[in-house]
C-alpha cells in the first residue's frame, strides 16, 4: 500500500516557544503602528460610513456593469461602486456623498440617471435612489464598533466558561492582534472601509478564535496527561501535535480566498484581501501568542522556570 506524501509529517518538533519573544514585539509593534495611523492617517470611508448615494437600478437584460462604470466613470462623482443585487438585471450603484446640502446629492442623482439612459436607451427601471447622510453612518460606525467590541467579550465568557480564565485571556488577546492587523493593512492600503470590512473582521476573529479552541483542547488534554512536564514544553508538544490541522486548514482557506480575490471582481476585493492576509495573522497569533501567553498566566498552581525545560525549548 502506497502512503500518500503529507504536507506537515508526523511527529515534528519546533520549538515555537523559543522565540516568543521576538514575536510579542513583533506584535506590539503592529498593534502600535496600527494605533498611530488610525489616529494619523485614518481610514478610506465608503458610503455605508462617509455617507453617500444609493441606487437601485433594473436593466431589460443581464446588466453589462463594465459599460455602466465606464458611463459613470467620466461623470466627476468620484468613488462609483456598481454590484448585482440578487439577480442579473438588478444593479447597486454606491456614489461618495457629493459636497454640498441635499441639492447637491439630488443633482448627482440626476446626473447619473440622465448618463444611464444616454447609454443604454429609456428601457431602466430606477427602483430606488436614497441619500446616505453623515448621521446615519456615524450611526453605523458605532453599531459596526460596538459589535467587534461583543464579539471579543463574548469570546471571553465563552472560553472562561469552557476551558478557565487563563485560555479566556490567551485568545482575547490574539483577537485583539489580529484586530488590530486587519485594521493596520487598511489603513495602509487605502482600501475601502466599509460594513463589509466590519464583516471581514468578525469572520478572522471567528477562524482565529476556532484555530484558537483546536489547540487549546490539546493543552488541556496533555496538562491531564502530562502532568509534570514543564509548561514550554507542554506547550510546544501540543502546537506540534495540532500543526497538520493547523496548515491543511489554513491552506483549503487560503485557495478558496485567493480564488475569491481573483475571480470575485472589484466589487469584494477589499473583502477578500482583508480575508486573506487575516487568516494568516489569525494563523500566527494562535501559535505565537495565544498559546505562549499561557505560560505567563500561571496556567499551574506554580510554572517551573523556563530554564527547567529541555534544551532548545527556552
Amino acid at each position: 500500500m502506497r502512503v500518500l506524501p503529507r504536507i506537515v509529517p508526523d511527529g515534528t518538533n519546533f520549538p515555537f516557544f523559543r522565540y516568543r519573544y521576538w514575536a510579542f514585539g513583533a506584535s506590539a509593534l503592529v498593534v502600535l503602528l496600527a494605533i498611530v495611523m488610525m489616529v494619523v492617517r485614518g481610514f478610506n470611508l465608503g458610503i455605508d460610513f462617509a455617507g453617500g448615494i444609493l441606487l437601485e437600478v433594473k436593466t431589460p437584460g443581464p446588466a453589462r456593469l463594465a459599460e455602466m462604470r465606464t458611463a459613470l466613470g467620466g461623470l466627476g462623482l468620484g468613488e462609483v461602486a456598481l454590484q448585482e443585487a440578487g439577480s442579473s438585471d438588478l444593479v447597486l450603484i454606491r456614489v461618495v456623498r457629493q459636497p454640498g446640502d441635499e441639492s447637491a446629492q439630488q443633482a448627482a442623482i440626476e446626473k447619473i440617471k440622465q448618463a444611464l439612459d444616454q447609454t443604454f436607451g429609456p428601457g431602466l427601471d430606477y427602483r430606488r435612489a436614497e441619500f446616505v447622510g453623515p448621521k446615519v453612518g456615524e450611526e453605523l460606525r458605532r453599531a459596526g464598533t460596538l459589535a467587534v467590541v461583543i464579539a471579543l467579550v463574548l469570546v471571553l465568557v465563552y472560553l472562561w466558561f469552557r476551558f478557565e480564565w487563563q485560555f479566556g485571556v490567551g485568545a482575547i488577546a490574539a483577537c485583539l492582534h489580529d484586530v488590530f492587523a486587519v485594521l493596520l493593512v487598511f489603513t495602509l492600503s487605502e482600501l475601502e472601509f466599509n460594513l463589509s470590512s466590519i464583516a471581514a473582521i468578525l469572520t478572522v476573529v471567528g477562524y482565529s478564535l476556532n484555530d484558537t479552541v483546536v489547540i487549546y483542547d490539546r493543552v488541556r488534554e496533555n496538562l491531564r496527561r502530562y502532568k509534570s512536564l514543564p509548561i514550554p514544553e507542554l506547550i510546544d508538544r501540543s502546537v506540534n501535535e495540532t500543526l497538520a490541522r493547523t496548515v491543511m486548514t489554513t491552506s483549503t482557506t487560503l485557495l478558496a480566498l485567493l480564488a475569491l480575490y481573483v475571480f470575485g471582481g472589484p466589487v469584494i476585493q477589499g473583502f477578500t484581501f482583508a480575508m486573506l492576509f487575516g487568516i494568516l495573522v489569525g494563523t500566527y497569533s494562535t501559535i505565537y501568542i495565544a498559546a505562549p501567553v499561557l505560560y505567563y498566566l500561571k496556567l499551574r498552581p506554580a510554572n517551573p522556570p523556563v530554564e527547567a525545560a529541555a534544551p532548545g525549548q527556552g
